[in-house]
Formats: structure tokens, sequence, C-alpha cells
């Protein structure tokens, strides 16, 4: 049996359901690590804001969605349930600001990794931005025309493309940038330790820091929906509303992964004095080499075998919650 446009809004409601459920529980951790991390670092406000303002968005279009489902099963059942309703575009406003609101967070964290270098973000700022905009006067047009089917009309299509490539160009973008500057830094910082970069367990762990790090799994969710769109595929109507979660939890493991202090930023690999500062891997030590306690540093070292782990705390971090004035 195909699938047919309301039988994949039915399983796309399910799938945003569950992915709702897991950003929830993970919001609420990046929250009480923040606020535990407050007793020694300052607030970063904008980052903390367009976290805040990321899930009551995806909250309130998961609502919405919600709230068809309840009322239009309850009232014509599943036949028509995928025809497209006044909440609903709302809800499709919803997902391209959510679009938004992640790249927002993506590109500080480009910005960040490229040690705050303005031009480099530039770019796909803009194509995020435009995105957005074609979105919006898509919105405006199916209004107008009091459109109601599932799906886009055809003369919309190639807006709604533009509408949803360009926030993919600026995912493809900031991800290449992210990604190239963590694997050079993570590389240099195997290097510069003595220990090379293919030691026991660094390959995974490394690839595994900058997936998580880049936002790829942002990247994958956005491609995947642009292709289904331009096929007009009833399948879309899956990888929308699950795609709107996935704005909001890609951002938030990056920030889980900073306030854990486990992410790039937080690595010491301070062996040598001329080492670039806040980067982590493993150092071979003596298991008997004590904390490091200083004015302005404090390093931990967990003895586990041949190695040990150091993490710093320094004036010159840079994180998503770091100190004041970052």
């Amino acid at each position: 049996m195909p699938l047919n446009n309301d039988t994949a809004a039915l399983i796309g409601f399910a799938c945003e359901a569950i992915g709702w459920g897991l950003y929830a529980v993970l919001f609420i951790s990046s929250l009480v690590l923040i606020l535990r991390r407050l007793r020694t670092h300052a607030t970063n406000v904008p980052i903390v804001f367009f976290m805040c303002a990321l899930f009551v968005l995806c909250t309130t279009h998961f609502a919405l969605e919600f709230n068809h489902f309840y009322v239009v099963l309850g009232s014509t059942g599943v036949d028509g349930f995928a025809n497209e309703t006044k909440p609903l575009i709302g809800a499709d406003i919803l997902v391209s600001l959510c679009d938004l609101f992640g790249d927002f967070i993506l590109l500080y964290r480009c910005w960040i990794v490229w040690e705050r270098n303005y031009w480099v973000i530039i770019l796909p700022a803009l194509t995020a931005v435009a995105g957005f905009a074609c979105i919006m006067e898509v919105a405006h047009i199916v209004v107008t025309l009091d459109h109601t089917a599932p799906v886009a009309p055809t003369a919309l299509v190639p807006l709604g493309i533009a509408g949803y490539s360009l926030p993919l160009a600026t995912n493809v973008i900031a991800t290449t940038l992210i990604v190239s500057k963590l694997w050079w830094i993570l590389r240099k910082a195997a290097q510069e330790t003595l220990t090379g970069p293919f030691g026991a367990g660094r390959t995974i762990k490394n690839a595994v820091t900058i997936v998580i790090e880049s936002g790829l799994l942002y990247l994958v969710a956005q491609l995947v929906l642009v292709v289904l769109f331009s096929l007009g595929h009833p399948a879309q109507a899956i990888i929308v509303p699950t795609t709107v979660q996935i704005y909001g939890i890609a951002p938030t493991l990056i920030i889980i992964r900073v306030a854990l202090g486990i992410s790039s930023e937080h690595t010491v690999r301070q062996i040598p004095t001329t080492v670039v500062s806040d980067w982590q891997v493993n150092v071979p030590r003596r298991p008997s080499l004590p904390a490091m306690r200083s004015g302005i540093t404090e390093d931990t070292c967990e003895v586990d075998g041949q190695s040990a782990e150091m993490k710093a705390f320094s004036t010159s971090q840079v994180d998503f919650v770091g100190r004041a004035g970052v």
C-alpha cells in the first residue's frame, strides 16, 4: 500500500511527539547544567536567550500539531487529516523560524570556533535570512489563495525549494567550517602532546566530537527535507515535524557538551607552554601526578591506566555559557 498524505501526517506527528520528549529532557538538562555553573561562570545571555526561545518555538509547533491531531481526528477522522488549515500554516512558519534560530546558534558556534571572525559567518548568515524570507512569502501566498491541499501548489514549489535550500546552504557552509577547524585543532593537539592522532580510541572520540559539535545531525535533517519537498513526496509530512525538533536538539547537544566541560573549548593540551589554549586530549602522565591549582587555571588529572584527562577552566576559555564578556 503506497504512503498517502494523511497516513504520513499521522506518522509525522508521532515522530515529532517522540522528538519533542527527547528535546524536553535535553533542554531541562542543559538548564540544570548552566545553573550549576553560575557559581563559577557568568551566563552568556544571548545564547541562553536563543536556546530558550528555540525551545518555546519548537514546543509551540508541537502544540499546534497536537491540537490539529485532537480536533481533526475527533471531527472528521483520518481522511483529510493532512489538509492545510490556518493553524497549520502558522506551524509551517514556525518550522522556518525554528530553523532560523537553530542556524543562529550554529553560526555563533562557528564564530567561536573561528576565533570570533565575523567575515567567516557573513555569507551563511545571509543565506539563512534569505531562506526565511522565501518561506514567509510562500505562507503569505498560501493564505491569500486560501489553499487547503496537503502539499504546496505547483507554482510555489520553486520558491519553497529556495526557502529550504538556502538554510541548507547555511548548514553546509557552517558545518564545513566547523568540521575543518575542529579536525585541524584536534589533530594539532594530538601531535603536540606527542601521542599521535590515532591513539587508542582517539579517532572514534574525535569523530564523535566533530559530528556533535558541528551540528552534522542538523545538516542531514535539512538535506532530507529539501529532497522530499522537491520531489513532492508524501514522506515530507513525516520529516518536516521531526526536523523541527532536530533543529532544537542539535544545538542543545552542543550546549550540553560545553556545560559538561567535554567540548573542544574546554580542552587543555598544555605540556609545552606554547600550545594553543582550551582543547582536550588524553595525555600520558604518571599516576602519582597531583592536581595543580593557580590563580587563573585549575587542571584536574584523572588517572586511568596509562593516560589522564586534563580539563581546565581558565579566564581565556570560550564557550556558550562562558565568563562575563564572552
